[in-house]
């Protein structure tokens, strides 16, 4: 019996063994071959080791409309640190811009509004002026988040705006008595943070807080739980205790406190949720750290440090290996390696003299955008013209 003439089930278990090469050789063996190999199923496998291909910890695909061997094909650049540079956008004031991605729109904030950027579909190069606009806020917009119908922002009026994507509608919910620093959403649910030392939790149908926390720091960071249960705050831990509290939704009470012997300013600024039971956090004393809450609250399960002792500002993960973490200094946006204790890939975006934070960043399965003080970034890993330093 020839090789091509066994059951589709016997072919998946003798090719689920090769590598990508060997996959990539045996496609031009013949049309048969070919055809079978380019499934996505017998990609699997390769693909959960490399970084960046869409498959998370527990298997989910997250981009399940590209081939997964043209995923695999990109990983290789997003390891190797191959990829291209562009510079979408410049302005001439500088402001503290925040981003977010959503299939072929870019969504990014500068000052009081926020512009909605397409993606042409193949080059995925972005158009240079906004389609949209949201607006409303009468000073800068700090952060934002969006869902399926409604973009929410908060601004350093201390006002948080629910816009509908679906009309002009727009709501205000009032409360914070400064600037929003942070927010966070999930079925129906809102947690804010706020620079005056309270957290407050918002409904969908209701323009006044379900409930408010008050805090003895300046909240930084939100987070909510995969599972609505809980939600993590960062503060600035400017008291003698740590600055990462989880709270119960339903009572509005601390659970626990995660970590000890955090020095004084190391202030949480970003925090990620992987899963139900582990979170990423990042701040201001150069650490992401992972946490596993299945094992101890008390001591991360791993730590990377920022090996020129800048502020993280930002991290993305693609929920497997790799980690993105955006700098205070030249713009310097780093790829992590989980399973590697150094820095795996750096790119320096901003040009001495001139030095700006990441102030955010985010990453589909073929670029990554971060958002500087006066521009946008975008690396394209689809190609392998240009390599990290």
């Amino acid at each position: 019996m020839l090789l091509f003439q066994f059951p589709e089930e016997v072919l998946h278990c003798i090719f689920c063994h090769l590598d990508y090469k060997s996959l990539g050789r045996l496609c031009q063996v013949c049309k048969a071959f070919n055809e079978f190999v380019n499934r996505d199923a017998v990609w699997k496998k390769i693909a959960r080791g490399l970084l960046n291909t869409g498959i998370t910890w527990n298997g989910t695909d997250i981009y399940p409309h590209i081939p997964l061997k043209e995923r695999v094909k990109t990983a290789q650049n997003w390891g190797n640190g191959a990829c291209k540079r562009f510079i979408p956008l410049k302005w001439k004031t500088k402001l503290l811009p925040w981003l977010q991605l959503d299939g072929d729109v870019l969504f990014l904030s500068q000052a009081t509004n926020i512009g909605l950027y397409r993606l042409h579909r193949d080059s995925r190069r972005l158009q240079q002026t906004a389609f949209k606009i949201y607006s409303g806020h009468k000073g800068d917009v700090c952060c934002f988040a969006l869902t399926d119908s409604h973009l929410i922002s908060g601004g350093s009026d201390g006002t948080i705006l629910v816009h509908s994507r679906r009309s002009d509608l727009s709501t205000f919910l009032l409360g914070h008595s400064q600037e929003v620093n942070c927010l966070d959403i999930k079925d129906g649910l809102t947690v804010s943070g706020s620079r005056d030392r309270t957290v407050r939790i918002w409904t969908s149908n209701s323009s006044f807080p379900r409930s408010t926390i008050c805090m003895a720091d300046r909240v930084w960071s939100v987070a909510v739980s995969p599972t609505v249960s809980s939600f993590v705050t960062g503060t600035a831990c400017c008291e003698n205790f740590s600055p990462l509290q989880i709270w119960d939704f339903e009572r509005s009470t601390c659970v626990c406190r995660l970590g000890s012997g955090f020095r004084r300013g190391a202030g949480i600024l970003d925090i990620v949720f992987e899963s139900p039971f582990q979170l990423l956090t990042c701040g201001y004393d150069t650490f992401i750290r992972l946490w596993d809450l299945r094992l101890s609250t008390q001591k991360p399960v791993r730590e990377w440090e920022e090996p020129h002792d800048s502020a993280l500002y930002c991290i993305q993960t693609d929920g497997n290996h790799m980690i993105a973490s955006g700098s205070s200094y030249y713009g310097v946006v780093r790829l992590w390696d989980k399973r590697q204790k150094a820095c795996l890939q750096f790119y320096q975006l901003s040009s001495r003299p001139v030095s700006s934070p990441v102030y955010c960043l985010r990453f589909s399965s073929s670029h990554l955008y971060a958002a500087l003080a006066t521009s946008l970034h975008s690396l394209d890993f689809r190609h392998s013209h240009i390599h990290a330093k």
